[in-house]
């Protein structure tokens, strides 16, 4: 509500040359939405139960981290089979195409063989209905709210797993990605940011659950470089005490001091 008043507000005062009054508005703060991607177990028994016609659109919103209004507004002129990319130009918006979410939303997203096989087999149903990758008998755009409701949430509650929404699905690309291994910077690209830095803030905390990373990774690299010349070289206790000794009689003979 505050956002159309603050662009008619901000209109006017172009127009007709005044200060808005909207500078002293502060925006309300909304919630934020955790990130509660799935496991790889529960994306398969996703894609195994999920009904047939809906499984290649799931599964290509699990391993691209396509936004919801990209997948849906996705179109065959934007799938690159040859070079296996999905480019990334338009969104779907209330039933309306637009422009990205940014500029930086604008990408080229690499395909996994998984991907372009799920693609290849969308085409084969839906390549002549219409110019949209993932669509109705009618050839148009799939009503989000529709599938949500009527696909998504009653096959959650049917495998028992905890309600998340669709975009869940975005969030689980990025996870999974991060426990394979994947380059940073790769990541963010797929996921059309412009820095890595929001990809470590939102997602970093589940890498080590899903690597099971905990510093043995480093350990082995010095080891394997350095092996054990760094090391100090432990003696027995019973070495040490005769070792002591010794220093300390050859200090009485030479009649010196010892620091």
């Amino acid at each position: 509500m505050l956002n159309p008043l603050r662009q008619v507000l901000n209109e006017a005062a172009d127009r007709f040359d005044f200060r808005t009054p909207f500078d002293s508005v502060k925006q309300l703060k909304t919630k934020r939405t955790d990130v509660d991607p799935f496991t790889l177990a529960e994306v398969k028994q996703i894609l195994d139960t999920v009904r047939p016609d809906f499984r290649h659109y799931f599964t290509v919103r699990f391993f691209t981290g396509l936004r919801t209004g990209e997948v849906d507004g996705l179109q065959w002129k934007y799938v690159d089979f040859d070079n296996r990319l999905i480019l990334v130009r338009e969104t779907i918006v209330g039933g309306e195409e637009e422009y990205t979410k940014t500029d930086g939303s604008q990408r080229d997203i690499q395909m996994s063989q998984l991907v372009f096989d799920a693609l290849q087999a969308q085409f084969e149903a839906t390549g002549k209905l219409g110019k949209f990758v993932f669509c109705n008998r009618l050839g148009t755009p799939l009503d989000h709210k529709n599938v949500t409701n009527r696909v998504w949430y009653p096959l959650l509650r049917h495998l028992n797993l905890k309600q998340r929404r669709p975009y869940q699905c975005r969030h689980t690309a990025a996870t999974l990605w991060l426990a394979s291994g994947e380059a940073p910077e790769w990541i963010a690209r797929q996921l059309g940011h412009t820095t890595t830095e929001m990809l470590f803030r939102v997602y970093s905390r589940y890498v080590p659950n899903l690597t099971r990373r905990d510093g043995s990774a480093f350990e082995r690299l010095i080891t394997q470089t350095l092996g054990t010349q760094l090391l100090p070289v432990k003696t027995a206790p019973a070495e040490e005490a005769e070792q002591e000794a010794e220093l300390l009689a050859e200090n009485a003979a030479q009649g010196g001091d010892h620091e």
